[in-house]
């Protein structure tokens, strides 16, 4: 196989693992996962005293840069003719298949809330998710419902 026909299987090989590394689902205020199923909740209800919108960004798990860093390198590392030149190509495209990759992860902000509630026993809470300006406002009568790690707001 010459260096043409390599470059032909590796270039969409390198994108399709980017696009992959960088595909998260988008989480909602409505939308549970299957660990979050059939757990019990408390329940609290409440009024909207402040919204402040707030942009959520992606954890930082290093997988977008990881797996463009070793995408980039393998692909890198056909580029020459010799043990110095796939060495220099590696180097390079890893670098640049890290950056790609933590560009791709990083452009997948959300847009959220923060949302204050004071609830009917006194309390006040503030919960961020994701949501848009329009979703709530000040004064709206809400519910509130926690399992101890994962809290949500809704109507």
């Amino acid at each position: 196989m010459n260096l043409n026909d390599r470059r032909i299987f590796l270039i969409p090989a390198l994108v399709s693992g980017l696009l992959i590394a960088g595909c998260t689902a988008t989480p909602t205020a409505n939308s549970y996962g299957r660990g979050e199923a059939m757990r019990a909740q408390s329940v609290d209800f409440g009024s909207i005293l402040s919204i402040r919108p707030v942009n959520i960004r992606p954890d930082s798990t290093m997988v977008g840069t990881g797996t463009g860093a070793v995408l980039g390198g393998l692909a890198g590392s056909q580029i020459g003719g010799g043990t110095a030149a796939n060495a220099a190509g590696a180097v390079a495209g890893a670098v640049a298949g890290g950056a790609l990759g933590s560009a791709i992860q990083g452009s997948q902000n959300t847009p959220g809330l923060e949302l204050t509630v004071k609830l009917d026993n006194g309390n006040n809470v503030a919960v961020v998710q994701p949501g848009g300006v329009d979703d709530f406002r000040v004064g709206d009568r809400v519910r509130v419902t926690s399992d101890g790690v994962t809290t949500r707001v809704s109507r």
